[in-house]
């Protein structure tokens, strides 16, 4: 038997032991005894469980987008971003947007497990949220983009995504009165170019932001009945025993790194080798970006494969995650990955990880729907 096959049977039992578990009752003292630490400040709440060396930020209400001097925001540039952002007819197929993968009703994502793109093939990864994208270090799974500008343009030149050039793209918006038009108002004038139209997207997705909607954003301005007792206690357990807060933390519980999570398949069929793919470093192979929790219960199902869903993946974590074993052949491979030391078995009792996941809801926001936009007429100059 391969040596990977022997987690199967773990992997499988983890995702449906949920189904048969015994809930304990709550703990009706315990939760108001949370409830009176979590009503002070965040500064002044327990200690966390965190391991030396993570550089851990307290969890806190979103923060409003900000925008880089060389792309400050303006309503007209926004305006624009929008409408590339919906426009299929800039792709290679003429069919594929922004929009095909980032659903304002799916949490800014698409609701598959790899999304599916130019020609309808299966992409390899799951489309991540544009949600807080302003904030964002690096972007894709593997942070080969450094900022929103680059990772608009590695997704057009993508045969596989919208499958077109950058000439191509800016050919067709130069036969359009109507996109001249809109150029001329957020840049000053009508000429469309590569690095203006990237602006213009990236400035439609800074403008993503959250709204302090969630039951937790309320809980953090002081409404102190936002959030309910298995709620509170699912707080609680995110920053101390379900370790959630060593990678998930700060406002946008994330800590913008990569781990690996023993889910590169190494040696397999699935195989990705995540970060190293672009830093080349055998220390990155199998590492994946952290992703922001906030709203995640409208992105499912999730990690870089889309293969979970949520209680899977809390039943996941309990475990400690995937661990894989080297075969014979591969004792001595300097690529074997190695999982983040950061993950560890939990112990959580079912009542505990049903806790966890009404914590998780709590981050979910009202839902939005951005709609696209009438889209100028091309081929009209």
């Amino acid at each position: 038997m391969h040596p990977l096959a022997r987690s199967l049977p773990l992997l499988l039992g983890l995702l449906a032991c949920c189904a048969t578990a015994v809930v304990e009752p709550p703990d009706d003292a315990a939760a108001a005894t949370l409830r009176a630490a979590y009503s002070q400040p965040p500064a002044a709440w327990p200690a966390a469980t965190i391991d030396p060396g993570v550089a851990f930020v307290e969890l806190g209400r979103a923060p409003a987008p900000t925008y880089p001097p060389a792309n400050p925001w303006s309503k007209q540039k926004q305006a624009l971003g929008h409408a590339l952002f919906f426009d299929g007819r800039l792709s290679g197929t003429g069919q594929m947007a922004c929009a095909s993968c980032h659903d304002s009703n799916l949490g800014w994502s698409d609701g598959r497990p790899t999304s599916l793109g130019h020609g309808a093939l299966a992409l390899a990864r799951n489309a991540p949220s544009i949600l807080n994208s302003a904030h964002g270090r690096s972007f894709f799974w593997d942070g080969r983009a450094a900022s929103l500008e680059d990772q608009a343009l590695a997704v057009f030149e993508n045969g596989r995504e919208m499958a077109t050039s950058g000439e191509a793209l800016v050919a067709k918006l130069r036969s359009s009165r109507g996109y001249r038009a809109m150029f001329a108002a957020a840049f000053g004038d009508e000429e469309p170019t590569l690095p203006r139209a990237l602006a213009a997207l990236a400035t439609f997705e800074r403008a993503q932001a959250s709204d302090g909607s969630s039951d937790f954003d309320r809980f953090l301005a002081g409404d102190r009945a936002a959030l309910s007792d298995a709620q509170v206690r699912g707080l609680h357990l995110f920053r101390t025993k379900a370790r959630c807060a060593n990678c998930h933390h700060g406002p946008l519980l994330t800590d913008g790194g990569f781990h690996d999570l023993g889910l590169s398949y190494y040696g397999r069929k699935r195989q990705d080798l995540g970060r190293h793919a672009v830093t080349r470093d055998p220390a990155d192979v199998g590492r994946f970006k952290t992703p922001s929790l906030r709203n995640v219960a409208r992105t499912a199902p999730y990690m870089h494969n889309g293969l979970f869903d949520l209680p899977g993946i809390v039943n996941m974590y309990d475990a400690g995650m995937a661990t894989l074993v080297p075969s014979p052949e591969q004792a001595q491979d300097p690529m074997f990955p190695t999982k983040s030391p950061l993950l560890q078995k939990l112990g959580l009792t079912a009542g505990e990880k049903k806790d966890l996941l009404a914590f998780l809801e709590a981050l979910t926001e009202r839902r939005r729907r951005v709609s696209a936009p009438q889209l100028p007429p091309l081929d009209d100059a």
